[in-house]
């Protein structure tokens, strides 16, 4: 009965946990590179911990791979990650660090040359309690 109390107690808190507003809120305004070229993008669409809206975009200059986050918004939470994922609910995928803002235009550059052919979402994640806010399909 203890167990079951402290559960009924616990669970709650930890859903509501990730609501918390840690990540800022400043409309960003960061620009790619003119010399980039568009190679794929996607449209956010909302998981079940957050809203998301705004396009994903994949931008490829003759040294560069870049991801753009355009007319982006999303719902506030803690430790929120951008990630380029195989799948939706991100398993095998690669950390591209800090959502830098619920809002705005932002960049991340992305390490290596992965093969957006198998990467082909993109995700915002709250890290601390594994919950998906939001992903975007690159087409």
């Amino acid at each position: 009965m203890q167990r079951l109390f402290i559960l009924l107690i616990c669970l709650p808190s930890l859903i509501i946990s990730c609501k918390k507003n840690n990540t800022p809120s400043i409309a960003l305004n960061e620009m790619i590179d003119t010399s980039a070229v568009l190679r794929y993008s996607g449209d956010f669409i909302s998981g079940p911990y957050g809203t998301v809206t705004g396009k994903a975009e994949i931008y490829k200059n003759a040294t560069a791979v870049e991801v753009k986050l355009a007319e982006f918004n999303s719902s506030n939470g803690p430790a929120l990650h951008v990630f380029i994922s195989k799948e939706v609910m991100p398993i095998n995928f690669i950390d591209l660090g800090a959502l830098k803002s619920t809002t705005g235009n932002q960049v991340y550059s992305v390490t290596g040359m992965p093969d957006f052919m198998d990467y082909k979402y993109i995700s915002i994640h709250c890290v601390a309690y594994n919950h998906l806010f939001g992903s975007a399909l690159l087409q």
